[in-house]
């Protein structure tokens, strides 16, 4: 009886998102695509290096157990078959329970994500996680600066998740409202419209699944908590919180933030990916917690 993905939380996540990989995709920029081929057919043996979604991927691995299997991890890469061996080799060597895969070629990955029930989907390359976005998949392009240590052995007992709002969980109607028209104007109009839901973003659809997934749990066991960072304040929030009541769904964690800087609220909370729009708030993040750009959908 075949698989079915429908009920599960299904993260599609690309090689260089999962291990480290910026050598070698230096190797493919700088000299194309036969000489990156070689360098990993050479280098097939030798294991890789964890990437930044690496304790993500093993912590949401864990969730699963002989009695449930919520979780679903696919390779999707643009490697060919032939020169992933080096991935499914290091794979194997950290005991991921990573078995299927989506190896196009060179080729494009959005296609295939509907094929695969992806709720999520995670990768290096801008290109690719644009077209997700496009084709209504939540995606994140990886921030990788080498300068957060990912520890492959690491135990995380609770998975913690944060996102922006606006342009993330929910569309970005307002936030073009707010560059274009500044924040007097913004604050106007959401006070005006603090009764209506605001309309769904990119990531919508995975909060509900997470919350899924939460509900699934005894609550003093939920082994999922996620939290809302926005640079919204008061009196903007009112129409978040009544949004997210209107979806009926679960967010653990709320912080107003009115142009805080987000960064040691994310430590804080310990985020184990974090989800914003703009590399204002994902570069500086990315030093201290695993974070990811959300591109606006074109």
């Amino acid at each position: 009886m075949p698989l079915k993905l429908e009920d599960k939380l299904v993260v599609g996540i690309s090689s260089r998102a999962l291990f480290d990989l910026e050598e070698e995709n230096t190797i493919f920029e700088r000299d194309g695509l036969r000489a990156y081929s070689d360098y990993q057919i050479l280098h097939e043996n030798d294991i890789l290096k964890p990437g930044t979604a690496f304790p993500l991927v093993k912590a949401l691995q864990n969730l699963n157990t002989d009695e449930r299997h919520l979780t679903e991890i696919i390779i999707m890469s643009k490697n060919s078959a032939d020169t992933s061996l080096r991935i499914f080799n290091s794979i194997e060597h950290y005991g991921l329970k990573i078995s299927r895969a989506a190896l196009v070629g060179g080729v494009k990955i959005s296609p295939y994500l509907n094929a695969f029930r992806t709720d999520l989907f995670l990768s290096a390359n801008e290109d690719d996680v644009q077209e997700a976005i496009n084709a209504n998949i939540a995606a994140g392009i990886i921030c990788s600066h080498g300068e957060l240590p990912i520890e492959p052995n690491q135990e995380i007992d609770q998975i913690r998740i944060a996102f922006d709002g606006d342009a993330v969980i929910f569309s970005d109607e307002s936030e073009q409202l707010f560059q274009s028209k500044g924040l007097k104007a913004f604050a106007e109009h959401e006070h005006i419209n603090a009764q209506e839901p605001l309309p769904e973003g990119p990531f919508a659809k995975l909060l509900k699944t997470l919350s899924f997934v939460q509900q699934q749990f005894p609550k003093e066991t939920v082994p999922i908590r996620t939290a809302l960072v926005t640079a919204r304040n008061a009196p903007a929030h009112e129409r978040v919180i009544r949004t997210l009541r209107a979806w009926n769904v679960r967010i653990d964690e709320a912080f107003f933030l009115g142009g805080i800087e987000k960064s040691e609220v994310l430590k804080a909370f310990g985020a184990n990916i974090f989800f914003d729009d703009q590399t204002v708030h994902t570069d500086p993040a990315s030093k201290l917690v695993p974070a990811a750009r959300v591109p606006y959908k074109q």
